[in-house]
């Protein structure tokens, strides 16, 4: 099969398989870091995603997000109903029992799976920009203390550790923020440079 780079979902294939529309989107796209495939209802009360869970022999043990790209569904989990609008993001973990109907013609569901645990902790930059709200409003030990949560799976990342010098020295913990520094510095050379320049570090003798 020829893989692509870019597709729109009106142009995945269409199979009918088990009361529902399946459009492969992992083997066109050659994806392999994580299951990916969607699915269609194309009138109301039509089935989208098929009773199951993710426990049994034809199963991949995944854990799964549901995006609804277009059209409008009713999930079901765990005997929950849930609306579920275009945009809508619902998330099953493998043991729980799932369903999906549309409610509107031409509903789409993507569907994202993995394995528990797989795809690894949060990257770096995710605990620095969920402390950005609290640095621009300038509660610096709260930016801080976001951010420094990261420490536990990236201590020796250098631009987390750069930016927790520039929450600490705006904080006035000068010690906490060479520290950071020290270890930014010798992950990479780059961030010496940075800190020459930057106002965040005013405080620091570097």
């Amino acid at each position: 099969m020829e893989r692509v780079s870019s597709v729109l979902v009106d142009q995945l294939d269409k199979v009918a398989v088990a009361g529902t529309l399946y459009r492969p989107v992992a083997r066109l796209l050659g994806v392999s870091g994580f299951g990916v495939n969607a699915y269609t209802g194309e009138q109301p009360g039509d089935e989208v995603i098929e009773p199951h869970d993710e426990t049994g022999m034809g199963s991949g043990h995944h854990e799964e997000l549901y995006v609804v790209l277009t059209g409008h569904a009713q999930f079901e989990l765990d005997g929950k109903a849930l609306d579920a609008p275009a945009g809508a993001l619902v998330f099953a973990r493998p043991e729980q029992h799932r369903a999906a109907k549309a409610l509107a013609a031409d509903t789409t569901v993507l569907v994202i799976g993995g394995k528990p645990g797989a795809a690894g902790p949060p990257s770096p930059f995710e605990f620095w920009y969920l402390a950005t709200p609290a640095y621009d409003a300038g509660d610096y030990e709260r930016a801080y203390a976001i951010a420094a949560e990261g420490l536990e799976v990236h201590p020796d990342n250098p631009s987390l550790n750069y930016n927790l010098a520039c929450y600490a020295a705006l904080a006035g913990r000068g010690e906490d923020a060479q520290r950071h520094l020290e270890i930014a510095f010798a992950g990479n050379p780059e961030t010496r440079e940075w800190a020459a320049g930057d106002s965040d570090l005013a405080s620091l003798d570097i």
